[in-house]
């Protein structure tokens, strides 16, 4: 009977102890986007009726909690509310929870819903796969400007970017063509141009010029990084510049977007686009057609691009997406003017055999998994199948009269492939945050360049003539690349982070194939034809560094650096190509350097938004031209590595809606100024050729300034710009006149006003823009071959109209 007792006592007490065990409930509140702590986070646990706040390391606790079922719900400024249920089973508990911020929808709510959005903000720190602490970078919206989408016109798009040199010498947006800070803006050959984050130029390393450019209507974001994308995108100067393609809707089946564009010179514009969601199969796809007869005589063009985005959700953890690419398009060109010529008539045109034709077909798989919260992995297979054709008659003498002859057509065809692989860790040292970005790359490409003599005629006959004599140049490009990189963000304090960084790069370039020496009579006949076979090939492999240092002393404030090598390999065009008004240098080496930017910067707000920075871009062996006198006493331009030219200077943006500022709670009104300059100064510090040192380096304008106005008032919105860019030179003897070819000398300052309208009603929206308000006769560029050479008069004051229609 003791033994019973004494067991039923016990038993009496373990389950009286069970009753009363009291848990310990704990977690870490951090955001979605990057997995920043969340300090001073309100949290409830609603069926305990209790609450707390997190710390300055995003940290709450609840103590003394008998075990059972639980429901916590957070409340923080900026972001989501969220509610989670958990249960507590006879041990404490730690959970993680990731909030969403309360501007993460990225598609129509933003652009319907709020007017005072800029169309313009930023990287977050961590973003797509991507780490952006500390650097440089610029996000362009364009539903949400008030522009003209329908030409893709990049003064009006880009005009927020600071310091953007742009050439406009077509009116419908066929190409995009940007630098900055001193570099080449030719078909935006000094960015890493990307499509969804993959390639889209001819040849990333070899032939770097991207003859597709994405139509804006069906771009949802812009993402450009200056200098510092080199460690993660590859080693060009200028930086990133990615096209990221709207998203398909994710509450519909179907949604048809149907816009109806109609301008000057004979412009028409289609564009189409279907997309939805049906179970696991997410979808987005567009049609274009654009064609138009240009603002010079012998312009007309016609257009098409195909594209489509199927992304199939595996598991909540993974998802499996294609994108394929079809553009073509056919161009009839003008060709180029002399000063005295441009003088007299910009509009004039002396070429009418001269056409341009495009083939391009980019092809990407992509895989993204999510192991949990804090490791992520992504996949890009992607591959490239295009062709770009040139044809005309364009000899060293611009003014001169069309004889008729054989014209100069030069061939490329571009075979390219490559894998892209990259793994995004968030880790806690102690109690201190840190992400690591691991990626790596490989790239095959094989192309082929042919240029010789092609027929007598007007059309546009892309074949050689039977005559193999007249074949200058025949070479194949097969390359290989191979990369590496790391990135980490260390989080030293809740203000303070440093992101160091390294980059691995393996190139090895081949060029083989002859070129040709003709000579012939006063009659034009050929007397004799020689080919000289060659075979070039150079490997190299090289470390890039960087770091960024982020500073915020307030939420709204983020003071920022970075310092990052560059590095660029000479091109296909630079090993061989015919020109009758240049010649190459064949010691041509790779170009290396640096650059640095510091700034200060707000942290985006729907009132104002403001950056200043300085920039300083060291450029060692800089590519470019040198005008010289042959023998026959004829202007010629020599290609080679010109010297260490430096770059620097001061840009800034600044960005405010007045109107919401006096009058917070009206949300129907809106009215916003912008302003943004680059102050730029250049020179050339060291070169061999006497004649280079010291002076301006090309494509510099010394004061580059865009502003303007945007006023709105419900769906009823309006917006005027501004652009000044003053003198700048096209080569490195700063020479001021063209002479008989025009291909170098001064591009003048020029000034240029737009304006555009937009409304919207039910499912429908009206666009209107005039661009070139003044009709100002102006030029950016002065081509040194196609489409060319001489000067590329820009278009003139021009009109557009555009009708969309959403269902």
């Amino acid at each position: 009977m003791t033994t019973l007792r004494v067991f039923s006592a016990a038993m009496c007490l373990l389950i009286s102890t069970t009753a009363v065990a009291q848990f310990q409930l704990s977690g870490r509140i951090l955001a979605r986007q990057d997995s920043a702590t969340i300090k001073g986070c309100s949290v409830y646990l609603l069926n305990g009726k209790r609450t707390t706040s997190t710390d300055q390391n995003g940290l709450f606790t609840f103590n003394n909690l008998p075990a059972g079922t639980y429901e916590l719900q957070t409340e923080c400024a900026d972001f989501k509310t969220a509610k989670i249920s958990l249960i507590i089973a006879n041990q404490n508990h730690f959970v993680t929870v990731l909030l969403a911020g309360r501007s993460e929808t990225l598609n129509e709510v933003i652009v319907s819903e709020k007017q005072a959005d800029f169309g313009f903000t930023r990287m977050r720190s961590v973003e797509s796969m991507g780490i952006y602490e500390g650097k440089k970078s610029e996000v362009i919206i364009p539903e949400q400007l008030v522009a003209n989408l329908s030409t893709n016109n990049a003064r009006q798009i880009y005009a927020r970017v600071a310091g953007l040199n742009i050439w406009e010498n077509e009116g419908a947006g066929l190409q995009l063509s940007i630098g900055g800070r001193g570099l080449d803006p030719n078909r935006s050959s000094n960015f890493n141009v990307r499509q969804n984050g993959y390639d889209i130029s001819a040849d990333a390393l070899g032939y770097p010029e991207s003859y597709y450019t994405p139509p804006i209507e069906a771009v949802g974001r812009i993402q450009i990084v200056r200098g510092a994308a080199s460690l993660q995108y590859g080693t060009q100067f200028g930086g990133l510049l990615n096209f990221v393609m709207k998203k398909p809707v994710a509450d519909r089946k179907l949604e048809v977007v149907a816009r109806q564009s109609l301008g000057s010179f004979g412009f028409y514009n289609a564009f189409t686009s279907a997309s939805g969601t049906v179970g696991k199969v997410s979808y987005y796809t567009f049609f274009q057609y654009k064609q138009g007869n240009g603002w010079r005589p012998n312009s007309h063009f016609n257009n098409n691009t195909l594209f489509a985005d199927v992304d199939y959700k595996l598991s909540e953890k993974s998802t499996l997406g294609v994108d394929i690419t079809h553009m073509n398009y056919l161009a009839q060109q003008p060709g180029g003017l002399t000063d005295q010529m441009f003088r007299q008539n910009p509009r004039q045109s002396n070429r009418e055999r001269n056409w341009f034709k495009v083939n391009w077909n980019l092809f990407a798989l992509h895989f993204d998994h999510k192991f949990n919260p804090k490791n992520e992995f992504n996949l890009r297979a992607f591959g490239l199948s295009a062709a770009r054709y040139s044809l005309g008659f364009r000899p060293n003498r611009v003014a001169s009269v069309d004889d008729n002859s054989e014209r100069d057509l030069i061939k490329g065809d571009f075979m390219n492939w490559g894998l892209e692989a990259r793994f995004l860790k968030r880790y806690f040292l102690g109690k201190k945050q840190g992400v690591l970005l691991v990626g790596s790359r490989y790239y095959h490409g094989f192309n082929h360049s042919i240029q010789g003599l092609g027929s007598k005629g007007k059309d546009a006959n892309f074949t050689f003539t039977d005559d193999p004599q007249t074949i200058a140049s025949d070479y194949e490009f097969p390359n290989q690349n191979v990369s590496g990189f790391v990135e980490n963000i260390f989080y030293l304090n809740d203000q303070l982070s440093v992101t160091p960084g390294l980059r691995y790069e393996y190139i090895y370039t081949t060029a083989a194939g002859f070129y040709g020496t003709i000579q012939r009579d006063l009659a034009g006949n050929i007397i004799t034809s020689t080919r000289t076979n060659e075979t070039r090939t150079n490997g190299r492999q090289f470390l890039l560094g960087g770091v960024g240092v982020s500073y915020k002393p307030v939420s709204q404030l983020d003071v920022y650096a970075n310092i990052s090598q560059n590095y660029r390999s000479i091109t296909f065009s630079d090993m061989r190509i015919t020109n009758p008004s240049s010649v190459i240098d064949p010691n041509l080496q790779d170009e290396k350097g640096y650059s640095l930017d510091a700034g200060i910067r707000s942290v985006q707000t729907t009132l104002y938004n403001f950056d200043v920075s300085a920039f300083y871009l060291n450029y060692n062996n800089r590519i470019g031209e040198v005008q010289f006198y042959d023998e026959s006493q004829r202007v010629l331009r020599r290609r080679g590595n010109i010297g260490q030219a430096v770059i620097y200077g001061l840009e800034s943006y600044a960005e405010a809606d007045f109107l919401r500022m006096m009058r917070p709670q009206n949300t129907n009104i809106s009215g916003v100024l912008f302003a943004n300059m680059a102050v730029i100064k250049s020179s050339y510090k060291a070169s061999e050729i006497t004649a280079v040192v010291g002076k301006q380096v090309e494509f510099v304008p010394k004061i580059n300034l865009k502003s303007g106005l945007r006023v709105g008032y419900k769906q009823l919105k309006a917006s005027f710009q501004y652009t000044y860019l003053s003198d700048q030179f096209t080569e490195a003897t700063n020479a001021v006149e063209g002479g008989v070819s025009a291909v170098v000398g001064l591009i003048p300052a020029y000034s240029i006003m737009d304006v555009s309208f937009s409304y919207a009603f039910r499912q429908f929206r009206i666009e209107t823009t005039i661009n070139n308000l003044a009709d100002t006769a102006y030029f950016t560029r002065r081509a040194t071959g196609y489409p060319g050479p001489g000067i590329l008069p820009s278009d003139g004051r021009s009109f557009y109209v555009t009708l969309q229609a959403k269902f």
